[in-house]
């Protein structure tokens, strides 16, 4: 059973900066893609960040080019994403995602993860 956990979240002025965390069980983590997505109140889910099985290879919207970094340890089945100099247009759930197909590309779209944990939730205060 392939189970994500998202933790990190938390109130911060605008600014400031978090680090999400997403520890997988279940799943060969080492071979497959990961992403984080986001989703505000009354908004769809947004695309954040992906990095590819190799670590190397990232992918980010304009919207968190410059500002978030996604990493991967592959021994630690963990993926993490630093967010730098938030903005209160920041504040939504974080979810971390899993493609099912091993070493695959990054994907923009939602529904083309397989895998989802609950979202942790990140508010940044003016």
């Amino acid at each position: 059973q392939v189970r994500l956990v998202e933790s990190g979240g938390g109130l911060v002025q605008a600014g400031g900066s978090l680090r999400l965390s997403c520890a997988a069980s279940g799943l060969t983590f080492s071979t497959k893609t990961m992403a984080w997505f986001r989703q505000a109140p009354g908004k769809e889910r947004e695309f954040v960040a992906s990095i590819r099985s190799n670590g190397v290879n990232t992918d980010y919207p304009d919207s968190a080019k410059g500002r978030f970094i996604i990493s991967r340890v592959n021994y630690k089945n963990t993926v993490y994403l630093q967010m730098n100099s938030l903005k209160p247009e920041d504040t939504a759930v974080y979810y971390c995602a899993a493609e099912r197909t091993s070493y695959v590309p990054g994907s923009r779209t939602w529904s083309d993860y397989d895998y989802w944990g609950p979202g942790t939730q990140v508010t940044v205060s003016s």
